[in-house]
């Protein structure tokens, strides 16, 4: 693993970078500051959670283009031009006075952070790398990992020493500083083209699917109840941090501490998860990826200290680091790597889809009075059925 990290520092690096800086538009990040948000504008769980789910959904069908342009563009020239747009909705963000404008500011965040800049680093690695794509995936996903960990209290001391206003003015100045490190590390860009190793990375039927072939298959919609499903309850975990520690009655800075314990236990089973990708494939994790989460968040439910929530943030976190190298690989083994940028923009606009509907959907329970901590098991049930079909999914499927 050193030697194959230290051959490919540059390209896992900017990899890591990319996820990292994805950070500002995800909703670990966002819900920070969820509670002044709801002050400032006069707004209640389910009204915050709609305007975000509109803002989300709408960018998940914007992915389902915008995701494409990975298999035009190089990866440093639309990380550039994706920071750039991130930066600027950061500062929109803190000078906005409007509630009627946060669904546009929730929409370009989204847009940019957990869509684009989530999905190139997730494109670029699988094309980049073949037979150590799964080692690849999880490097690069350490930036989202590590960012998790640290952000959260970095940006609660910030907000609470500057004001949250402020606090996203330093968020799009820690985007735009990312920019010349980007194009630093990249200034000999990995190519598909340069490795002919790629020319062989098929799939199904030892050939390159297109997009919409790849819908048309059975097994790519018995994945997708996968992302969704993860997507939108884990998003829900991070979007409700507030109410959740106001629900078990912990302060919402001691919440954040289990963060970083969520953040360990998912890059070690990101790291395993590569490491198992590389040497047996996808179909073994595929169907099992999900049942540490779905033990996870039953455990959750019944928590009342911290350390029976971290336990549970820890089995939680393993689902958490396993899903940032299963997915990205599942669909490159599955339907090739030509066309992947393209299928794998739709599979993210799934996860975008899941992320929108999972605050609204729990937000408008919490105004009906079932409280975020009571619905922890019906998102287990959730996780066994998806994954159920999936494994029903691969046994109608064979891989060349």
């Amino acid at each position: 693993m050193i030697g194959f990290f230290l051959s490919n520092i540059r390209w896992l690096a900017a990899g890591a970078l990319l996820a990292f800086s994805s950070s500002y538009g995800q909703t670990f990040f966002i819900a920070i500051f969820a509670g002044e948000i709801r002050r400032d504008f006069g707004l209640s769980h389910g009204e915050w959670g709609l305007i975000y789910g509109i803002g989300t959904g709408v960018s998940a069908l914007i992915m389902v283009w915008a995701g494409g342009l990975t298999d035009r563009f190089r990866v440093r020239t639309l990380s550039a031009i994706t920071l750039i747009l991130l930066a600027l909705s950061c500062i929109a963000m803190a000078v906005n006075p409007f509630a009627g404008t946060l669904v546009f500011l929730i929409l370009a965040l989204r847009v940019t952070g957990q869509g684009m800049l989530s999905h190139i680093p997730a494109v670029a690695m699988t094309r980049w790398f073949v037979a150590s794509r799964g080692r690849a995936l999880a490097i690069a996903a350490l930036g989202f990992a590590v960012a998790q960990a640290f952000l959260p209290m970095l940006f609660v001391m910030i907000k609470d020493a500057v004001g949250w206003r402020v606090s996203w003015a330093i968020a799009a100045g820690f985007a735009f500083l990312a920019i010349p490190l980007l194009v630093w590390l990249l200034q000999k860009e990995r190519t598909p083209q340069s490795h002919a190793e790629e020319k062989g990375a098929t799939g199904m039927g030892a050939r390159h699917w297109t997009r919409a072939e790849a819908v048309q298959h059975p097994l790519f919609w018995a994945f997708c109840p996968s992302i969704f499903g993860l997507s939108a309850w884990g998003t829900a975990l991070f979007f409700h941090q507030v109410h959740l520690a106001e629900d078990k009655g912990w302060t919402h800075a001691d919440l954040t501490l289990l963060f970083p314990v969520f953040t360990v236990a998912s890059v070690v089973a990101m790291l395993c998860a590569g490491a198992a990708i590389d040497r047996f494939g996808t179909r073994p994790l595929v169907a099992t990826y999900l049942i540490p989460a779905a033990l996870g968040f039953m455990l959750l439910a019944s928590a009342t200290s911290l350390s029976v929530g971290a336990a549970a943030f820890v089995i939680i976190g393993a689902t958490q680091g396993m899903s940032a190298a299963v997915p990205g690989a599942f669909w490159a083994e599955h339907y090739g790597t030509q066309f992947v940028g393209s299928i794998k923009a739709l599979a993210t606009a799934v996860m975008v889809a899941g992320s929108a509907a999972g605050p609204w959907i729990t937000g408008a329970f919490i105004d009906t009075g079932l409280s975020f901590n009571a619905q922890f098991p019906l998102f287990s049930v959730y996780f066994m059925g998806a994954g159920l079909l999936a494994w029903i999914g691969l046994r109608s499927a064979r891989t060349a």
